[in-house]
């Protein structure tokens, strides 16, 4: 037997509050520039929201009015947390995008463009769980979307501040099957709802604080997780049959926390927006990037060849890498690697020459295919770009100068599942 674990962190941790910002500003750039070229990178601290990078668009974004608004539904708005949505300042070092690296992606035929710059992605699926994501980080991802659900309504826990992370540690045998949950991490921002006047002392306030956080996590969070979120019976039964140990706010007290107890930036969480360490990454942030950055692009395409490729019932579990050179449309190499789980009489390296041939992955390709070309992406900067259920939505962008442009867009387009009948008919299953 052997543990893993995977984290995941709330729309309120820093980084995420950095990342959401910066797609923000990709989507109101899209809404009216399809074309807009971004690279938009945030930094989040104690009262200030630092942003820079490079754009070159025929539109333009009001920082100051996407950034309040983003910071505001996030769940930071009051002075006490030292991040107010309408108080902090607001930098801007935003400056045109290179002429040296356009001239690499843009062509006259639309579709020769170029990889907006070098590096490898990757894209990993298992049919361990029904969104073809790996256990202890849909778990963990699970735990956060319901603690800020439970924050958001304000009937429960309502002591409860936006930033939190999570933690799950999932056993497996020598199978590599889920055998128990071993361990739950949950770490939350809470108001000081006790105080040292009420309890007597500040060390018994914070050791009542503790208790409650404590008591509500397991007998209100865990529960609403499994109840709303865990929909297969053999995932629930591990609920009950395992014996987890829970670690909760284990410094104690959390009052201080988002940008004004951690800087926040733009891509340091690229494993929880990702497989949570299982598959591998390639080392490319996603948020603040057009879909021209096959860092953001191609990582998208990868996820969804593998998710395809395992519903299909090419294997049960599938690591793809793409790799490109910058301003060449076609990738420089396709790798798969079924951990030795195909139920296909080929070798990964003939799985890998079918994908290319099933799968146009030149930058434009994937742009159209997966209608990367839309304000899509705010929606992905929190919980994990992979998983996601796809769905569309309605979405409302206004601009100083400008006419208010209404968009219905497709969300996580590369969690569909349309590619599975061709597979099999491509492998013979």
């Amino acid at each position: 037997m052997y543990l893993f674990t995977s984290e995941s962190v709330s729309e309120g941790h820093p980084d995420k509050v950095a990342d959401q910002i910066s797609d923000a500003i990709l989507d109101q750039l899209l809404a009216y520039d399809p074309k807009s070229k971004v690279a938009c990178e945030t930094l989040v601290t104690t009262g200030q929201v630092v942003v820079a990078g490079e754009i070159r668009s025929n539109a333009w974004c009001d920082l100051q009015d996407t950034i309040r608004q983003t910071i505001d539904h996030i769940g930071y708005n009051r002075s006490e947390l030292e991040f107010d949505a309408k108080s902090c300042g607001i930098f801007s070092s935003i400056h045109d995008q290179s002429g040296d690296i356009n001239r690499g992606v843009e062509r006259e035929n639309p579709e020769d463009q170029g990889a907006g710059d070098q590096g490898m992605m990757f894209g990993y699926a298992t049919n361990e769980t029904d969104n073809y994501m790996p256990l202890p980080l849909s778990l963990a991802q699970d735990i956060m979307i319901t603690l800020a659900r439970i924050r958001r309504e304000g009937k429960l826990m309502t002591y409860l501040r936006p930033d939190a992370k999570s933690q799950v540690t999932v056993a497996y045998d020598d199978h590599h099957r889920a055998v128990g949950i071993d361990t739950i991490v949950v770490s939350t921002q809470h108001d000081e709802f006790i105080t040292a006047e009420q309890a007597g002392s500040q060390e018994a306030a914070e050791k009542q604080m503790l208790e409650q956080i404590e008591n509500d996590v397991i007998h209100i969070l865990i529960p609403r997780t499994v109840e709303e979120r865990v929909k297969t019976s053999a995932i629930r039964d591990l609920f009950e049959k395992s014996q987890i140990k829970f670690f909760v706010n284990p410094t104690g007290k959390f009052v201080i926390g988002g940008p004004a107890g951690d800087t926040g930036l733009t891509g340091r969480k690229i494993i929880a927006d990702t497989y949570g360490g299982r598959g591998a990454h390639g080392g490319g942030a996603f948020s603040g990037k057009d879909p021209s950055k096959v860092d953001r692009s191609a990582a998208y395409a990868a996820r969804y060849i593998a998710k395809n490729m395992v519903a299909a019932g090419v294997s049960d579990e599938m690591l793809v890498q793409l790799s490109y050179a910058i301003g060449k449309a076609k990738p420089v190499s396709i790798y798969v690697n079924t951990y030795g789980t195909a139920h296909v009489a080929c070798s990964d390296s003939e799985i890998a020459n079918r994908i290319a041939e099933l799968f146009d992955l030149r930058p434009y390709a994937i742009e159209q295919k997966l209608k990367l070309r839309f304000p899509i992406y705010k929606e992905t900067a929190t919980y994990g770009h992979m998983g996601h259920q796809p769905r569309t939505k309605v979405k409302h962008f206004r601009c100083n100068g400008l006419p208010d442009k209404t968009l219905e867009v497709e969300l996580f387009t590369w969690e569909k599942l349309d590619m599975v009948d061709k597979i099999r008919e491509t492998f013979s299953i």
